[in-house]
């Protein structure tokens, strides 16, 4: 995710259209925020993760990993094929690195256990070991207070895994409501305000669309898109 969208801020940084850096536009300047807020969110989950493994957290890891699994294989293949796009006929050629992201992309799904197969596991940890759900939900505690959306979103997802009918049916979108509560609460304390609350916006309060590109007025895009460009 992080090498497609060092791909498409330099691309756009440094193409013009129209006598304008495609960057400076302002439907291009929605798109790279959008595909920024994934990418952020994704490695920030990586890293809590990884702190996790470093200091041993046994109850954390166990559900965080199955969770991180499952969402970032699921958010990656759709965010490097809008990368892909914004690079245009240059990022669809083998010369390119996006088609051999692209085509690797899926892949993560099947050596890292299908979705269907993280999603159920998420369920068994929830159910063998509670203690694993006590410190995700934890960690997402630990931004209470700061956004109303993410207190929304972490309540309602405590009543959605409390309630038991038909839970296996339900087990994608468990898993990725946990997903999204857990980056938005890491985003929300260790990234800028101006990235928590774009993501909180857009990922938990419904402020934007199903495609790249579809954030709502009143975010400020450019500093979002500003923390991924490659410097070189």
């Amino acid at each position: 995710m992080r090498r497609a969208v060092a791909e498409a801020t330099h691309h756009a940084a440094h193409r013009s259209a129209f006598g304008t850096p495609l960057a400076e536009q302002p439907l291009m300047r929605n798109v790279l925020a959008d595909l920024c807020l994934d990418s952020e969110a994704a490695t920030a989950l990586a890293l809590r993760l990884a702190r996790a493994y470093d200091e041993a957290d046994a109850p954390f890891r166990r559900l965080a990993t199955a969770i991180a699994k499952y969402w970032v294989c699921k958010a990656t293949p759709p965010l490097v094929a809008e990368a892909l796009e914004v690079v245009g006929g240059n990022g669809y050629v083998e010369e390119s690195v996006l088609p051999r992201l692209y085509r690797e992309s899926p892949l993560n799904s099947i050596w890292e256990g299908a979705g269907n197969v993280q999603a159920l596991d998420v369920l068994r940890a929830v159910r063998r070991q509670p203690e694993s759900l006590d410190a995700v939900l934890a960690e997402v505690d630990v931004a209470a207070g700061a956004d109303a959306r993410l207190d929304d979103a972490a309540s309602r997802v405590r009543r959605d895994l409390a309630d038991p009918d038909d839970v296996e049916l339900r087990a994608r979108t468990l898993v990725e409501r946990l997903a999204l509560c857990l980056q938005a609460s890491l985003l929300v304390r260790h990234a800028p305000a101006e990235v928590g609350d774009a993501f909180c916006a857009t990922r938990l309060g419904g402020g934007g669309g199903r495609a790249y590109g579809t954030l709502p007025r009143g975010l400020d895009l450019g500093l979002i898109a500003e923390r991924h460009k490659p410097r070189v």
